[in-house]
């Protein structure tokens, strides 16, 4: 039975002006866990006149999947330049309740949150997926996102009551800074937000570990240029969610966390060239 789960909306994206393709944490989670050999959950939802872009995706899990109903996909245009991402928001998925967090499978120890948009996920409903000691892990973005159709904004408008149900929240730079102005991300604004685990991750230049009042730089496995990167800070949580419940230390599981994630641009930048 599986230990970890992944939760989140579905979306649906455009990446440098393509045709629309799956997106969201819940599908590159699929990638995730096949890399690292392990079962997990999948809870997700996206409307049912996106079945054309998501059904052939999803028929080809074999991972557990819980489909939940919804009257919304989240979606997104995103385009690159090397690193550097701009992102519209073009529809604003469903807000998961506190009731949803009944499709959990028992075994389910840990919870790693996808939030796409701050409306996502409300305080209770992250209150209600860590009932029974389950252990959640919160990617940032659903910090700082602004629910708002066009030009995505970001702002560090959030509700701190959010923070008190987490026990590992990511960051990318751009999300940490927001969260930490008008100072500087540091240790101290890290510890200063009251979560077990905060990782700060900087992209090829690997990550850094908060934990247990200690600052720690984990290296990129093998930093990979040139290759499109939308999913890889997915494919990371999923990963080091993974490792923690191996039994992993944090700095242990960011390290492991990377690999898996030179590993699948590796093989994207093969398919690419």
């Amino acid at each position: 039975m599986p230990r970890v789960a992944v939760v989140g909306n579905l979306s649906r994206d455009r990446v440098d002006g393509g045709a629309p393709r799956p997106g969201g944490c819940a599908f590159f989670a699929v990638e995730a866990l096949r890399r690292v050999g392990r079962a997990g959950q999948i809870a997700t939802r996206h409307a049912h006149a996106d079945d054309a872009i998501f059904g052939p995706a999803l028929a080809a899990v074999v991972q557990p999947i819980t489909l939940l109903p919804a009257d919304a996909t989240s979606g997104f245009a995103l385009d690159y330049s090397g690193e550097d991402r701009a992102m519209t928001v073009t529809e604003i998925g469903p807000i998961w309740q506190p009731a949803d967090a009944a499709v959990l499978k028992p075994s389910v120890e840990w919870v790693h949150v996808a939030p796409l948009l701050r409306s996502d996920f409300p305080a209770e409903t992250l209150a209600a997926l860590a009932a029974g000691g389950r252990k959640v892990s919160v990617d940032g973005q659903g910090l700082v996102r602004v629910p708002q159709v066009g030009p995505m904004l970001e702002n560090g408008d959030y509700d701190p009551a959010v923070l008190r149900h987490i026990t590992v929240l990511k960051l990318a730079e751009n999300e940490a800074e927001v969260i930490a102005a008008p100072r500087t991300f540091d240790a101290e604004v890290a510890f200063g937000l009251g979560v077990p685990e905060v990782l700060l991750t900087l992209g090829s230049r690997g990550s850094i570990v908060y934990a247990d009042g200690v600052e720690t730089a984990v290296s990129a496995a093998r930093p990979v240029l040139g290759v499109q990167t939308t999913g890889a800070g997915d494919v990371f949580m999923v990963s080091y969610i993974v490792a923690r419940s191996d039994g992993g230390d944090p700095v242990a599981a960011a390290a492991s966390a990377s690999r898996i994630v030179a590993e699948m641009l590796e093989d994207r930048l093969q398919t690419q060239t």
